[in-house]
């Protein structure tokens, strides 16, 4: 994102609320609370953060919001409802995302549903590929664990990036990987496992014996999965001697 020198904007992230009118699916706010529609139905962007069920103080009162962070132009929140079918349609798309796709751009895109319902796609602008989701079951689905799973694997790259600034733009997959085999260590050292009982997890969840044989998608589900372990247990990190 290129920085212009002299008079200009407010540096801050620019809000996109998503609301089905007659036609447009979404729209920015004047600084006098007007809607400033946005006709074009995608938005192309690095995805940087959410936040799920945030309240949020509307003009009809107390409200959970899902805030999407993209950065794209500028910095852009993209917030909806969290019991919205855009939401849902969203963390949906990004739970299925690979953590080599999340790492490059991707395209949001709305789409009108019946009545004043709006539906999100993501698409790989690379391919040109939409990210096929599946709604079987979805009424069923426990939404706020699939939106807490999606914040913390989104998260957890986004740390990455902060605490291993040594890391350049040019660094290849094998360095990321390694850095999550670290992170791994740290955690399963928090958590009290033995070699055995690791590849006891491995074999039963990903029929491997060995960290080392696992993806990098696979890597960061198995690290997912140890730090909510972490967390129902409220283990605290081991304190310096």
């Amino acid at each position: 994102m290129e920085i212009k020198l002299g008079f200009g904007q407010i540096p801050k992230s620019q809000y996109i609320f998503v609301n089905r009118e007659s036609d447009y699916c979404w729209y920015m706010l004047s600084e006098d609370k007007r809607q400033i529609p946005i006709y074009d139905k995608a938005l192309t962007g690095v995805v940087t953060g959410i936040e799920v069920n945030k309240k949020v103080e509307t003009s009809f009162g107390e409200a959970e919001k899902t805030d999407l962070s993209i950065l794209a132009d500028k910095p852009y929140i993209i917030r909806s409802g969290s019991d919205s079918y855009f939401s849902k349609s969203l963390l949906l798309s990004l739970d299925i995302l690979t953590f080599e796709q999340l790492r490059k751009p991707l395209t949001i895109t709305v789409s009108p549903g019946e009545k004043n319902i709006v539906f999100c796609t993501i698409y790989d602008p690379e391919n040109y590929r939409a990210i096929d989701v599946n709604w079987d079951g979805h009424k069923e689905l426990n939404w706020q664990a699939l939106g807490e799973k999606v914040s913390l694997k989104l998260n957890q790259l986004h740390n990455f990036s902060q605490k291993h600034t040594e890391i350049s733009e040019h660094s290849t997959i094998a360095q990321l990987h390694d850095m999550m085999m670290l992170q791994s260590d740290i955690y399963l050292v928090q958590l009290g496992w033995t070699k055995e009982q690791g590849k006891q997890f491995l074999q039963q969840k990903y029929g491997k014996r060995s960290r080392h044989q696992l993806t990098d998608t696979e890597l960061l589900d198995f690290m997912i999965v140890i730090f909510e372990t972490l967390r129902a247990q409220a283990i605290a990190p081991p304190k310096a001697s």
